[in-house]
Order: C-alpha cells, then sequence, then structure tokens
C-alpha cells in the first residue's frame, strides 16, 4: 500500500478537485517525502526544497518511481537551503500552498549543538514565512512539535496550555510559534502550525545518532542487538503514524480562513510507554518471520525528554475535520514491512 491508500476518499477527492501548486520544503525527508508522494499522486504540482542535511535522494527516487512518469512530471525539485533568504525567495514563486518540514529535528542533537538547531529552525522558518509573506502565498502550514508543551504536567496536552521549553530543540519550535502570532498581529499573514507528535512510518531514517525509536529499534532487532530503554520503561508518548501527518497537512491546507493561523496538536490520542512499545514491535517483527526475544537494558533517563505526552486532539477534528486513521499498532503493521524490506 502506498501513503494515499491510507487517506480518507473525502480529502482525497478534495485534493484532487483543488488543482494546486505546492511548496514542500524539507521534500527528501521522511515527512515530506511523504507528503510529496501524496500530493502529486493526487494531481498536484509540487515543488521540493531541500539541501539533503538530513533528507536522502533516494526517498524521492523511491517516491517518483512509485506515481508513475506523468505524475512524476509534475515535479520539480530545489537544492538549497533555506537559511538562504535569495533561494526562499525564489522557491516560493508561484506557490499557492507552502508545507514547511525542514528543520534539524532531535532533542539530543540540539543539545550538542544549539546553535546549527537554532539556524535551521528559526532563521530557516523567518526566512520562509517572510518569502511567503513576500510573495502572498495564501497558505503556509509549518511542522511545530509536541517538545513545545515541554514541563507542562497535565494530560493530555492541550494547545492553549503549554510549559518551560526543556531542550534548545523545544525552544527553536516554540520560536516558529512565536513568529507565526507576530506575523499574524503585525501583518495579518497566517500561518498555520502543526504540533506533531513522535511520527513514525516508511522513509523514517533508522541510522545515525539522532534516529527516532521505532526505525532505530527495528534494525536493532532485525539485526538481533540488544536494545537500550533510556530510563524504566515507562516514558509515555503518543505514537503517530505518518498518515496521520499527511492527512492533517492536506485537510489543514483546504480548511476555510478561519481555521489558519492556530496551532493544531496532530497525534492519535493515546499513550505507550516504552516498555510497550518494545514488546509490539517485537511481536509484529515475529509476525513477520523475525523472531526477537533479548529484553532490554536499561539505561539512564535522556536530559531534556518529557515524561509522559498524550495529545487532545479535539481542535484539529472540529476544525480541520481531522480523524487519525492508525493508531500504534495498526501503524506498526503498516510500517514494518517497510523498514523489513529495506
Amino acid at each position: 500500500m502506498t501513503i494515499v491508500d491510507w487517506l480518507a476518499d473525502d480529502l482525497k477527492q478534495s485534493v484532487l478537485a483543488s488543482r494546486r501548486r505546492w511548496l514542500v520544503t524539507g521534500a527528501a525527508g521522511f515527512i515530506g517525502s511523504n507528503l510529496v508522494e501524496a500530493l502529486l499522486a493526487l494531481g498536484q504540482d509540487v515543488v521540493g526544497l531541500d539541501n539533503y542535511a538530513t533528507g536522502h535522494s533516494h526517498n524521492l527516487d523511491e517516491l517518483l518511481g512509485g506515481v508513475g512518469a506523468e505524475a512524476a512530471s509534475r515535479f520539480v525539485m530545489l537544492e538549497a537551503d533555506i537559511r538562504d533568504r535569495d533561494a526562499c525567495a525564489h522557491a516560493v514563486q508561484g506557490v499557492d500552498v507552502i508545507l514547511h518540514q525542514a528543520a534539524l529535528g532531535s532533542v539530543p542533537r540540539s543539545i550538542a549543538d544549539p546553535l546549527t538547531s537554532h539556524d535551521v529552525n528559526v532563521t530557516g522558518f523567518a526566512n520562509m514565512i517572510e518569502a511567503a509573506r513576500q510573495a502572498g502565498v495564501p497558505r503556509f502550514l509549518y511542522a511545530a512539535s509536541s517538545s513545545t508543551y515541554g514541563d507542562e504536567p497535565n494530560l493530555p496536552k492541550r494547545e492553549e496550555r503549554t510549559g518551560n521549553a526543556l531542550s534548545p530543540y523545544a525552544a527553536t519550535k516554540l520560536a516558529n510559534e512565536i513568529y507565526a502570532g507576530v506575523y499574524m498581529r503585525s501583518y495579518g499573514y497566517k500561518a498555520t502550525g502543526l504540533r506533531y507528535f513522535n511520527i513514525f512510518g516508511p522513509r523514517q531514517d533508522p541510522d545515525g545518532a539522532y534516529a527516532a525509536v521505532i526505525p532505530k529499534w527495528v534494525a536493532a532487532m532485525l539485526a538481533g542487538e540488544e536494545i537500550v530503554i533510556n530510563g524504566d520503561g515507562e516514558t509515555s508518548r503518543d505514537f503517530c503514524f505518518v498518515a496521520n501527518a499527511v492527512q492533517a497537512n492536506l485537510r489543514g491546507a483546504l480548511a476555510g480562513d478561519d481555521a489558519q493561523g492556530e496551532v493544531y496538536n496532530v497525534a492519535v490520542g493515546e499513550r505507550t510507554s516504552l516498555n510497550d512499545l518494545h514488546r509490539l514491535i517485537a511481536a509484529g517483527l515475529g509476525e513477520l518471520g523475525f523472531r526477537y526475544d533479548r529484553p532490554a537494558r536499561h539505561g539512564p533517563f535522556r536530559h531534556g525528554d518529557v515524561r509522559h505526552s498524550l495529545a487532545d486532539v479535539s481542535k484539529a477534528e472540529r476544525l480541520l475535520g481531522y480523524r487519525a486513521t492508525h493508531g500504534l499498532e495498526a501503524g506498526l503493521k503498516a510500517a514494518l514491512g517497510w523498514y523489513v524490506a529495506r
């Protein structure tokens, strides 16, 4: 199955009828490449922008091979850096919708190198939103983050209630939201933030020191390696399959003007501990014929992490028509075959 197969029929029909020109920054990355694939498959013209710092050309090769020659002909790829103002100004020309995914992710990376995270995530964001405003792009959606909730203790997490940021990465994503609010108040330009909660799925890179937990653990289990869980394993997350994130972007872009300029949680509304995640991945791999029965080893709690995360998605449901199609187990079932094949 492809990313489009996991989208609701009403959403597919709405996108097909819209016929717009979309810019996806971070197009060679995990979420960005899934967005590009969905848009091309649904008849849209797409411009991609990426400097390949964390994205990969093979993601683009895979999706373009899958959508067919006609759809691939509607894609233009720009190799550029969002820290380059001129490149941003060039990329937004003639665009109707911007889906801004380009960023340096990872809490540990930001702790090790806060200045580069700031340059990409804050200065790059400012470059993109200013270019979009100057060009009069009607829709601007950006990848926000659940990390902005910080030490806010209440569950579920609601958009209007945040705490203190716990990492430089969280500070950069909070700065994006602050800039978006300032642009709306100063210029009347509405940018819509999507607070992603632990997105996973096909094309998520398992390699490198800052890989996300699900692809990293899958790769380790397939290699028969030991899994190290940070802390006691009762840390919990609202794991969200990438089709849910794609849906939120498309519904957000098509929503009316009164729904723009807001921030929305993008998640499932279910909480899973790391201990349970370990068990579910091992069981899912077992169903595919890969037995893994090594117990996990517990290490120290990771600095900068929040203890528990669970989203209230009612605002996105009410204003965008968002409905999560995949919980964790359904998402793992959809994703594990892709991980195994690669």
